[in-house]
């Protein structure tokens, strides 16, 4: 990915991450976890987690049915050329990144447990 491949994803987590926090319900509490743009930049994919787990479906509703008020969002707050279509993707390998760390760590703490 180029640097300004990079940097444009970056710029829309940032601010897709914003729009959430102060639109959505915290129930479920949604993370924005990356963001991946098409080489022309006019399709981007958000990909997020839920907290609780299993929400995944309500806040997939919420973002499909926001997704022109993140781009509108999006929009006004950044000087880009082309504002992406936005897709949204629950994000499986952090998903699955959290379970491995869990079950690590309680791992880790049998071998301490004398």
């Amino acid at each position: 990915m180029s640097d300004r491949h990079t940097r444009v994803a970056s710029l829309l987590k940032e601010l897709a991450a914003t729009y959430i926090q102060q639109e959505a319900n915290t129930d479920p509490l949604i993370t924005v976890t990356r963001v991946e743009t098409s080489p022309d930049y006019r399709r981007a994919t958000i990909f997020f987690t839920t907290l609780p787990d299993g929400r995944e479906k309500d806040a997939e509703v919420f973002l499909k049915r926001s997704g022109g008020d993140i781009r509108g969002f999006i929009k006004k707050k950044a000087n880009l050329k082309i504002i992406p279509f936005f897709e949204f993707s629950v994000d499986y390998g952090e998903r699955h990144r959290q379970h491995i760390d869990i079950v690590a760590r309680e791992i880790e703490n049998e071998h301490k447990t004398p």
